[in-house]
């Protein structure tokens, strides 16, 4: 983030007789007009204060942690401390939101079972999408530049700024092995590419580009779906992450389709300059004219304008 996006590092450290005991990982990050916020972390999921399992008294480490940071983020004159937390923080100072909520469950021990898991008519689309419009699955760090290709696109067709390839190629050398690049072709041609990481037993599906007629004709995003838990089945990975989605979202009904129930994600704001919690997403009406502007835009101007603005948009 630091490399790409210029974000600052202002990670927190809980030290106990010299040990490692707890970690908050944060980054200072620029907003558009100027702002400036203390996030854990951008572009991500999760975030939040970690406490090692044998610290004792994890509760008083995790808030010492989150206080440390409100302090901090209040001198430095943050607008406000971001907490993306799984976990409910029963900390002084913070207001939750609900705005987000994660799709996770169990994979089976049997790859063939994976699509038992899905709602009758996504069985339906996965088995038309093989058999007949022959959509192939393939696996390849090569993919990478066609992944933010297809990425960029995506989110042009949502009304939003893409993330540059740089991003993905930084991913792909931090992360090294746990990092899964995937595509799913249509003979010859390439309609849909995703990134997922791989955390412990868990596979987590976290990018995904997709061409106009990837799900529209041939319903690709279920299909890679429904690969890649497969594909973790065989690898003796335990549990599949799909994502997060806002409440409103109509990700939502298809995330339930693919067989994921909603949990809710436990997201926690310290308000200091700041006195809203943010609210620049698809579902605010204020964004509606930026967003219809911004799917009129020629490719070559979109994929410029994103290289400049993703790193306000974290």
């Amino acid at each position: 983030m630091s490399a790409v996006f210029g974000h600052q590092n202002r990670d927190l450290v809980a030290l106990a007789q010299g040990r490692v005991v707890g970690c908050l990982p944060l980054m200072r990050c620029r907003g558009l007009l100027g702002s400036v916020h203390h996030v854990s972390v951008p572009y991500g999921v999760q975030g939040g204060p970690l406490v090692a399992e044998d610290a004792g008294l994890d509760g008083d480490i995790e808030s010492q942690l989150v206080e440390f940071a409100l302090r901090r983020a209040r001198a430095e004159g943050v607008g406000r401390l971001e907490l993306r937390s799984a976990a409910k923080l029963e900390c002084p100072g913070l207001t939750a939101s609900d705005l987000y909520v994660t799709f996770k469950k169990g994979l089976p021990e049997d790859a063939a079972d994976v699509l038992k898991a899905m709602k009758k008519d996504e069985r339906r689309l996965v088995r038309r999408a093989a058999d007949t419009h022959g959509l192939s699955f393939a696996e390849g760090a090569w993919f990478i530049s066609d992944l933010a290709r297809l990425f960029l696109q995506s989110k042009q067709r949502l009304g939003s700024p893409g993330l540059p390839v740089a991003w993905f190629e930084a991913l792909g050398r931090e992360l090294g092995d746990a990092v899964a690049l995937h595509a799913v072709r249509r003979g010859s041609e390439l309609v849909a590419v995703s990134m997922s990481f791989i955390d412990g037993d868990e596979l987590r599906m976290y990018y995904i580009g997709t061409t106009p007629e990837a799900n529209r004709s041939y319903a690709a995003t279920s299909f890679m779906i429904a690969e890649l838990q497969a594909w973790a089945v065989t690898r003796g990975l335990r549990v599949f992450d799909l994502g997060r989605s806002r409440r409103d979202a109509g990700a939502v009904k298809f995330k339930r389709n693919q067989g994921f129930e909603p949990q809710p994600l436990h997201y926690a704001y310290g308000l200091l300059r700041s006195r809203k919690l943010p609210s620049f997403t698809p579902s605010n009406p204020r964004t509606r004219v930026l967003r219809q502007a911004w799917t009129c835009l020629p490719g070559w101007v979109s994929s410029r304008l994103s290289a400049r603005l993703a790193r306000y948009l974290f």
